[in-house]
């Protein structure tokens, strides 16, 4: 007989596996709930994007012969779209965070068998997903009424994606942090169309004083504009690198302070 032996000896861990059937219930969930409101997610950003090339095209435009060595509107367009899936993004986000926790179905999730990152995954999915749908409708109202062109779809799908999961994220954190329907919207009203308004949607950096143009260079938005405007129209103010490389450090240290939100339980466990 063997003597015994003083080192325990543990299972290996079973490899870690993602809960498929759980993120489509919450997906699906997610998009019976977009579905109800077409009106909201859909055709009101449409419309509002309609109005914008009529004014910029058709009466602003006639006035303002060019901006940056292109057509008004064709400059404008890009911004306006960027605004539209901002807002999409960030109140899909919010809302729902809030939603589940004003009606108490979040604990169904949180005894669920899900990490945190499969939760936060599938609270982003539908907002990607509105946020896409919100700018390629406005992409191709800008396409049949000649307000604009398409350099790279890719890439504009990439600054879509990268700005709608950035404002996903920020808008888990103020679902998470709000207690009523006003503090939900204070961010959007103070800080984003603010933000969105000084990042150059209606102007170039060199139309600013120079006193004014750190504005630009310090407002994120000025970074995202550019971007999409830079895979619609081709012009660009800052190096297309530098604006991705900060776009994705941002989305990752939203993604980190996102995932403790949960770890910590902050605004879930009440």
């Amino acid at each position: 007989m063997s003597a015994p032996s003083d080192i325990e000896i543990m299972a290996p861990m079973p490899p870690m596996t993602i809960n498929w059937v759980g993120l489509g219930t919450i997906m699906r969930r997610e998009l019976s709930r977009l579905m109800r409101v077409p009106t909201q997610a859909f055709i009101a950003p449409w419309i509002s994007a309609l109005m914008f090339i009529f004014v910029f095209g058709y009466v602003v435009g006639t006035r303002v012969i060019s901006i940056g060595g292109h057509r008004y509107i064709e400059f404008v367009l890009p911004g306006i779209l960027l605004m539209n899936v901002v807002s999409s993004a960030f109140l899909q986000a919010s809302s729902q965070i809030y939603f589940q926790r004003f009606m108490r179905y979040i604990e169904e999730a949180l005894v669920a068998p899900f990490s945190y990152v499969e939760m936060i995954v599938g609270l982003l999915a539908m907002t990607v997903v509105r946020s896409v749908i919100t700018a390629i409708g406005i992409l191709i109202i800008g396409l049949l009424f000649g307000a604009t062109s398409i350099g790279n779809f890719f890439e504009f799908l990439f600054w879509i994606v990268s700005v709608a999961t950035i404002f996903g994220l920020l808008g888990i954190i103020v679902g998470l942090w709000a207690n009523n329907f006003e503090q939900l919207t204070m961010p959007v009203i103070f800080f984003i169309t603010p933000l969105t308004f000084v990042g150059g949607v209606f102007n170039t950096v060199h139309m600013l004083p120079e006193w004014l143009r750190w504005i630009a260079w310090a407002n994120p938005f000025f970074y995202f504009i550019n971007g999409i405007r830079h895979s619609m129209i081709g012009f660009e103010e800052v190096p297309e690198a530098l604006g991705a490389g900060l776009t994705l450090l941002l989305l990752a240290v939203l993604a980190v302070i996102v995932w403790r939100l949960f770890k910590t339980g902050y605004g879930l466990r009440e």
